[in-house]
């Protein structure tokens, strides 16, 4: 999914636990294959290349998050959509030439994308792309549903206290060697190294992050991000950093990305009404401020 993938767990036989590291390791590649869009071999590539052709019948792994992916759509009104490849191929291939795209490609991709076209046949699971040109992309869901899906083979193995961090994408089991929890920093606004001094102590949850600092363009002094509005075709200019704690890695992820695009009261809403935490932080005349659901203050670390 172009991103490092990291696991940690607790075992007490080293020879065992590097035997089911790589068997772990094995099944990250296998649903890599099948989600990612850089694979010009996967699944997904295989529907993107069939779009305006022909239905393709889907794997059972494909199909199970396809589903969410729809109920992130219908949930986030359409801040999160699956269908918005068209211009994230438009955006990603504008950071590497560093050349900002034209009006009329941002109008003409953005004609392309919305879930609402994207045709699903739940009988005989499959797909289709009812025009030339449409294309899936799942890179913001895949990568916390993949990370879930390894914590929850590893808690089949016996394996109970285990961290699986997909490129930021975080889920994990119990806390480690009878501590109180997994502990994550989260960056300060407009920094790649620097972390808030205080960090979340979490357990049997996931964590996401989203925010502009890697990957964005710049013109006229504006940055934006590498996420994408899908109603405007343009990457978001509002500089936020956002944090989501929720049950399962896929809907972390999903609501990282729709919360960066929804205005801030909205994003909090829709984050309670899926069980999670929302913490947005943004730099403001210099200084950092938070925006958070009542509840997500329960989480950071208490200081010792």
């Amino acid at each position: 999914m172009g991103s490092p993938f990291n696991l940690i767990f607790v075992a007490s036989d080293s020879l065992k636990a590097k035997a089911i590291a790589q068997e772990c390791f094995n099944l990250i590649d296998s649903l890599s294959q099948i989600f990612s869009d850089y694979d010009t071999s996967s699944e997904v590539s295989k529907i993107n290349a069939n779009a305006g052709l022909s239905p393709i019948k889907m794997t059972p792994a494909l199909f199970n998050l396809v589903q969410l992916s729809e109920e992130a759509y219908l949930k986030s009104d359409g801040a999160y959509d699956i269908s918005i490849g068209p211009l994230s191929l438009l955006w990603r291939t504008a950071r590497k030439k560093n050349e900002f795209p034209t009006n009329s490609a941002v109008n003409a991709a953005r004609k392309l994308v919305g879930f609402n076209q994207v045709q699903i046949n739940k009988l005989s699971k499959t797909i289709y792309l009812p025009k030339m040109g449409m294309r899936l992309d799942f890179g913001g869901i895949a990568k916390g549903y993949i990370a879930q899906w390894v914590i929850d083979e590893l808690k089949n193995r016996g394996i109970t206290e285990a961290l699986a961090d997909a490129g930021g994408d975080i889920v994990m089991s119990s806390s480690p060697l009878n501590s109180e929890g997994w502990i994550v920093g989260v960056n300060i606004p407009e920094t790649t190294d620097d972390l808030l001094s205080k960090k979340l102590e979490l357990s049997n949850i996931s964590v996401a992050t989203s925010g502009d600092v890697y990957q964005y363009i710049l013109k006229n002094g504006v940055k934006y991000s590498h996420i994408i509005n899908p109603k405007t075709g343009y990457g978001v200019t509002s500089l936020r950093n956002v944090t989501v704690i929720a049950p399962s890695g896929g809907t972390a992820d999903w609501l990282a990305t729709a919360c960066s695009i929804l205005p801030m009261d909205l994003a909090k809403k829709v984050a309670q009404k899926n069980h999670a935490q929302l913490l947005i932080t943004t730099l403001e005349k210099g200084k950092i401020k938070y925006y958070n659901t009542a509840s997500f203050n329960k989480y950071w670390r208490h200081s010792k």
